[in-house]
């Protein structure tokens, strides 16, 4: 029996932080035996809004090297560069054709990155729900891991998807559904400026890649208030945030030790950021210890990549042949 398809990105424009990999990563590592899961840096698309990153080759190689020292293993699952892939930019080009301009211009995504980038408008931030679109349905994946700032592109993708059987009259492409985590599995990993979640966007978070000293720095910052003036009262969102961290990567006498200091009205900050950060030190050290490893290592990463793209490439080979054919392009001659 065939495992179901599920599909998942990221862009080589950062680091994975604590929030990706309790949130995200963690997963994707439990989901390798039970489904048939294409994992891919997305060069392509870090173009739209880095059209000239100097730093791109720097960006993948790193990415590639977090997924594998966080537990991505590429014998079960696929991981690969989509840059690689060139089967993807040409379906890319074969739904453009069906892709209309006025749903494009509507959608949040690009209305945001338009505003955000005026002098950089360009047609690639346009059309990024219809590559999103070829990356999934290449694959014909059945399931997409979505945040909730992609639910929109996924909802087109899905779209594009069915307008392509319609007009072909042919399910070329199984419609693929938003794939939502047990929440009993996922973490929400507070930032550390008092407020949301950990994001690389937002400039709060701790990456698995971060030295020691830049960690204690980062954790010595963290917002706060001025302390509890009553015995046993709610914590605000900003030392509540520290106390979620601190029960992700302490130990449950040190949450409690904490806890109670605050009871108490006898915590000091100081001493229990020292704690944590020095926690988090000890958690995030074997994989910064992996992933240093694995970047030292340029002749398994790229073998890891050629094994990922030989593996990529045969599936979006086949349904490549499928959609020309049945858009009508056959050898003449």
């Amino acid at each position: 029996m065939n495992k179901p398809t599920v599909l998942s990105g990221i862009r080589p424009t950062g680091y994975l932080h604590l929030g990706n990999y309790f949130g995200a990563v963690r997963n994707f590592i439990r989901m390798q035996d039970d489904f048939d899961c294409f994992f891919f840096i997305a060069d392509i698309h870090s173009l739209t809004t880095h059209p000239t990153p100097g730093d791109l080759q720097s960006g993948v190689k790193q990415v590639l090297a977090e997924y594998l020292a966080c537990g991505i293993d590429p014998e079960k699952a696929t991981i690969f560069i989509q840059s690689d892939v060139p089967e993807v930019a040409e379906l890319y080009t074969f739904l453009n054709m069906n892709a209309y301009l006025g749903e494009l211009e509507r959608t949040t995504s690009f209305k945001d990155k338009a505003r955000k980038q005026p002098d950089n408008v360009n047609a690639g931030l346009l059309t990024y729900p219809v590559l999103m679109a070829a990356d999934i349905i290449i694959h014909k994946a059945q399931f997409v891991p979505v945040g909730k700032d992609q639910e929109q592109n996924l909802e087109m993708a899905r779209k594009f998807a069915k307008r392509f059987n319609r007009m072909y009259k042919k399910e070329v492409f199984p419609i693929p559904r938003p794939y939502t985590f047990d929440g009993k599995d996922m973490i929400k990993v507070p930032g550390l400026d008092g407020s949301g979640k950990m994001g690389k966007s937002e400039g709060n978070a701790i990456n698995l890649y971060e030295d020691p000293k830049s960690i204690r720095k980062k954790v010595m910052r963290a917002v706060t208030d001025s302390g509890p003036t009553e015995m046993n009262q709610e914590k605000p969102e900003s030392v509540q945030n520290l106390f979620t961290l601190m029960e992700i990567v302490s130990t449950p006498d040190t949450l409690a030790h904490f806890d109670e200091l605050y009871n108490k009205c006898e915590i000091r900050y100081g001493d229990m950021k020292k704690q944590l950060a020095e926690d988090i030190i000890s958690y995030t050290a074997p994989i910064r210890e992996r992933i240093i490893e694995i970047l030292d290592d340029n002749e398994y990463l790229a073998k890891v990549a050629k094994l990922g793209a030989d593996k990529a490439r045969e599936s979006a080979s086949r349904t490549l042949r499928e959609v020309k054919e049945v858009i009508g392009f056959k050898r003449l001659f």
